[in-house]
């Protein structure tokens, strides 16, 4: 059994979106966690109609708030953190999983058009995606329907493509992030502690604060990507509707204040 953990305000089409393939294509059996930030368009009422655990905000709070509410509400020690604008492939968890267990991960991250095997292929799918979004976007908007064509421009076989790349990287992985797609064992949680609730990069930061400690104390591995489990993100498309101000907006500091340019140089050096 796993945690999934998600986020939302608003967005209807695109919940109705993942939540089809959500369970059309993930392997365990699993919880949903819904942290609803003061939707208005029954999205969250749509998430407690399928059986989903909402949780439900008078405000709209920030992305590692909203992450730690969802994680002291999670029964299990697999805790899957996605975005609602996403679409997983065949077997999503079961390849994760499976991979980190190969590479001894207790916290990975799925790859996407944000971040590939290489920059020539990621620019490759960016080029794409983009050409598409803002076709189709302009056109049609963002319903279910327009979203879902989208979607089949630019996988024509999507689950024909998911299954040629996983055969193709299968538990290959790179270190690194991607932020839609993020997997924390519980046994991390001692020795990274929780989302720091500051910092609205909160995937930067935990991948940061899993270097560093893997650089310190040995006890973990880097935040890796895992090549062979590929997630389509919408990028930004649905951010357009627009958001309310974050109720916790007074707690950011910016990740400069938290990581020193020493440490991000060390970081740099690292890495080369």
């Amino acid at each position: 059994m796993i945690s999934i953990i998600t986020a939302i305000h608003n967005q209807l089409a695109m919940n109705k979106l993942f939540w089809e393939n959500l369970c059309r294509y993930t392997h365990n059996q699993f919880e949903l966690i819904i942290i609803d930030n003061a939707s208005t368009d029954g999205s969250a009422e749509f998430f407690i109609s399928v059986g989903a655990k909402v949780i439900r905000n008078k405000y709209n709070y920030s992305y590692p708030h909203s992450q730690n509410q969802g994680m002291a509400a999670a029964q299990f020690d697999t805790m899957m953190f996605l975005n609602n604008d996403i679409i997983v492939s065949p077997q999503w968890d079961q390849h994760l999983l499976d991979t980190m267990e190969k590479n001894g991960l207790e916290v990975a991250a799925a790859c996407g058009i944000e971040q590939v095997e290489n920059f020539q292929a990621t620019r490759r799918f960016k080029k794409r995606w983009r050409r598409i979004k803002n076709t189709i976007g302009l056109l049609f908007g963002r319903t279910k329907r327009s979203l879902s064509l989208m979607h089949k421009l630019m996988y024509p076989q999507w689950e024909e493509f998911s299954r040629k790349r996983y055969k193709e990287f299968s538990d290959t992985i790179k270190e690194g992030f991607v932020g839609n797609t993020v997997v924390i064992k519980r046994s991390a949680l001692a020795k990274i502690g929780l989302w720091d609730e500051r910092l609205q990069q909160g995937d930067f930061d935990l991948y940061l604060r899993t270097k560093f400690r893997a650089v310190e104390y040995g006890d973990i591995k880097p935040m890796h990507i895992c090549l062979g489990v590929f997630i389509h993100h919408y990028i930004r498309l649905t951010e357009k509707a627009g958001y309310p101000p974050f109720a916790d907006a007074s707690n950011f500091i910016e990740l400069e204040d938290k990581w020193s340019e020493k440490e991000l140089r060390y970081l740099e050096l690292l890495n080369k």
